[in-house]
């Protein structure tokens, strides 16, 4: 008992060494695989028991010793506590004898100072061997910093080289290019020398030429003399032709319009329209001989019943009548002379009129083929190629398109693109020089037949039409196609400025007859007046009357430039050959007749005029 104070003491001893065990670190994580040394049992003696520091100071002895032996390489055994059995070879003592144990224990303690002792001083020798291998670390630093300066230097010389490298490789290269450059210069010189003495040759005999072509020459110019003496006639030759070609035109233009004049600048033609199953009907009669006269025959019953039925004629005649068989290109020749008046300066106006159904839109627009186009879009062409052939005459044209719609009494523009419900309001006004314009509405300048087609198109579908007794769409408005002609000769300092107007009226009838009511009573309402109005205008122009009432409709009031002065007006009295439609036809041709003026057949002068 008296031996555990020394126990302790060295185990602080031991223990003091432990700051080195850092240096040992390897050498312990390889002894991690073997076992941990076992802890001797704690001994106790009655009831007290051994102090803490005495039982736990020889584990840090034991694990430095264990750290030492592992480093060397050495196996150790685990102590095994003695339990006073053979275990292993070794005699276990008997719990009662615990000076044996001590003496067991203070061999172990022995031991594993020695070990101690061993370790410091290995640990010793390894902290010599670390500070001599910084030490030459950072010799090795310092050398591997000079090695690395001396390789930036080889690299930038070695980029250096490879500069003068380059510059090298190019020198060859220009070196070659000039060498080849100097064989071909040398190629083409012996060459030039070779072209220069054919060259030699040649000059001697280009000189003995020249001679020849001098003499040459002074003849030439002697004839270019005499040339230029005839270019400078045919010059003036030609001038006085083209003054007499324009002398020529504006004596054709005299002359044009005289004929118009004597066929009277107010005309009236009346077409046919054929019937359904083809034919003519028994009321119409056309003279074969005559095709300016047209009769309309209807049988009458007796009132007394003692006499046969008679039949009353009624003779009409106008400038020209269109049977059934008549084909649009037959109807446009009889007025492609007063198209070529609008190109010479006149205003004129082509409108058509009749009941719904008579064929007035297909009079003036026709189908889409060629040989059943209409008025218009045949007049148009013609405008566009008399105005090429006057181009070469020295004439420059401008042509703007118009379409507007005159709608109870209401002007709408049918080539609008708008919304709706933003279209403007349009008047009628005239200008300082007496042109008759409307306000907001589209003019299209066009410069081809295909433009002005493609303006007539647009029209069509936003013209008015509502479904009546007579045709499931009738054109409820009057539909008014103007196109402003300006032409002028720089050369000869003349202009001429002049409207064509196509009208395509809305179909007229009577109330009974068309079963108007509602909207459709008041459409035709508007309709037949306007129709009566114009009527009225133009028998007033026929005789030459000091008053014309243009303003008591929006229609005479917009075609006022067309009707009156030097105008041409030309107007289709369409009829449909149904016999139902006696009446209507008896009124269309009595209205026509009024125009003309000549008297209405079986009726007085104010009948004709009356439509409702």
């Amino acid at each position: 008992m008296s031996r555990l104070p020394v126990m302790s003491s060295k185990r602080v001893l031991a223990c003091s060494s432990a700051e080195n065990a850092q240096d040992l670190a390897p050498a312990q994580k390889r002894l991690r695989k073997d076992a941990d040394p076992v802890k001797p049992a704690a001994t106790v003696i009655g009831t007290k028991r051994p102090a803490l520091a005495a039982t736990r100071a020889p584990l840090c002895v034991i694990k430095q010793s264990v750290a030492s032996a592992a480093a060397k390489g050495g196996n150790m055994k685990q102590p095994v506590a003695s339990t006073g059995t053979k275990t292993g070879g070794t005699q276990k003592r008997n719990p009662w004898d615990l000076k044996g144990k001590v003496s067991d224990m203070e061999d172990k303690v022995r031991n594993y100072q020695m070990k101690v002792k061993t370790l410091n001083q290995e640990n010793e020798v390894l902290q010599d061997s670390v500070s001599q291998s910084q030490r030459k670390m950072v010799q090795v630093e310092k050398e591997l910093q000079i090695q690395r300066s001396q390789i930036g230097e080889y690299e930038r010389k070695l980029q250096v080289l490879a500069g003068v490298q380059d510059e090298l490789e190019k020198v060859l290269s220009d070196k070659n290019f000039l060498q080849k450059e100097l064989t071909n210069l040398e190629g083409k010189y012996k060459v030039m020398e070779t072209l220069r003495d054919s060259q030699e040759t040649e000059l001697q005999t280009l000189k003995m030429k020249l001679s020849v072509q001098e003499s040459t020459l002074a003849r030439v110019q002697a004839n270019l003399r005499d040339s230029e003496e005839e270019v400078r006639s045919l010059k003036e030759t030609v001038a006085q032709q083209k003054d007499e070609i324009y002398a020529g035109e504006m004596e054709r233009r005299r002359l044009h319009n005289t004929i118009q004049e004597l066929k009277g600048n107010i005309r009236v033609f009346c077409r046919v329209r054929p019937l359904v199953g083809g034919g003519l009907p028994k009321h119409i009669q056309l003279a074969t001989s005559d095709n300016k006269a047209i009769t309309l025959a209807k049988t009458e019953e007796s009132h007394t019943g003692k006499t046969a039925d008679t039949q009353k004629n009624y003779n009409f005649s106008f400038d020209r009548v269109f049977g059934p068989r008549t084909s649009q290109q037959e109807v446009f020749e009889e007025i492609s002379l007063l198209v070529q008046s609008a190109l010479d300066g006149y205003n004129v106006c082509c409108f058509a009129y009749g009941q719904t159904g008579s064929g007035k839109t297909y009079t003036m627009e026709g189908d889409e083929f060629d040989e059943t186009r209409g008025v218009i879009p045949r007049a148009v062409q013609q405008i566009f190629k008399a105005a090429g052939k006057l181009g070469e005459q020295g004439w420059e044209f401008t042509f703007t398109a118009s379409f507007v719609e005159i709608y109870n009494e209401t002007l709408r523009d049918l080539l609008y693109t708008g919304k709706s419900s933003k279209r403007p309001e349009h008047e009628i006004r005239k200008t300082a020089s007496n042109e008759v314009t409307i306000t907001n509405l589209t003019y299209e300048r066009v410069i081809n037949e295909d433009q002005v087609l493609g303006l007539i198109a647009l029209a069509n579908q936003n013209r008015s039409t509502a479904q009546t007794a007579q045709n499931d769409r009738s054109s409820r408005s009057h539909s008014v196609f103007q196109l402003d002609i300006e032409g002028v000769n720089a050369g000869r300092d003349v202009k001429c400025k002049s409207t064509l107007c196509l009208v395509d009226l809305a179909g007229s009838e009577r109330m009974v007859k068309s079963q108007s009511q509602g909207d459709r009573f008041k459409e035709m309402t508007a309709i037949n007046g306007s129709l009566s109005n114009l009527g009225i205008v133009i028998a007033a122009l026929a005789n030459k009357e000091s008053y014309v009432p243009y303003r008591n409709s929006k229609l005479t009031y917009l075609l006022q430039g067309c009707l009156g002065g030097n105008s041409k007006t030309l107007m289709f009295v369409n009829i449909a050959p149904e016999p139902d439609s006696f009446g209507e036809t008896l009124n269309s041709l009595r209205f026509a007749s009024k125009v003309t003026g000549t008297p209405c057949p079986g009726g007085d002068s104010h009948s004709c005029l009356l439509l409702v």
